[in-house]
């Protein structure tokens, strides 16, 4: 995979305590596939987050974000988040979190005995 994005530059993805970015390239070529399916733009609100970020520092063990695999989406209304979650099911994220003002997704690796997981803040 390339880092040449039809939507999203790597910066958008920069952590905003650090600067660091260490997303994958594969989670961003899905992001822009899930940007194309809803059909209007992404403001990415959370990308990569450094492991000494301070929401990451208070976990057990770093989240999706600190392992380069995840976005936070910001979303205008009712409609555009239903769209968001919708394509995401679709495209085949596996981690998926409904806030009152963005839509997380990443794609968390899934052994066999876990399936996707969708939860509300």
């Amino acid at each position: 995979m390339t880092g040449r994005y039809q939507y999203f530059r790597t910066e958008d993805f920069d952590c905003q305590e650090t600067g660091e970015n260490q997303m994958k390239p594969i989670f961003i070529h899905k992001l822009d596939t899930l940007r194309e399916a809803c059909g209007f733009p992404f403001i990415v609100t959370s990308g990569f987050r450094s492991p000494t970020h301070s929401i990451e520092k208070r976990k057990e063990k770093v989240g999706t974000h600190a392992q380069g695999i995840a976005a936070d989406i910001k979303y205008k209304d009712g409609t555009q988040m239903y769209k968001i979650v919708q394509k995401a099911i679709e495209l085949g994220f596996t981690g998926i979190g409904v806030h009152r003002s963005f839509v997380h997704v990443d794609i968390r690796k899934l052994g066999d005995d876990r399936h996707p997981v969708m939860w509300a803040y």
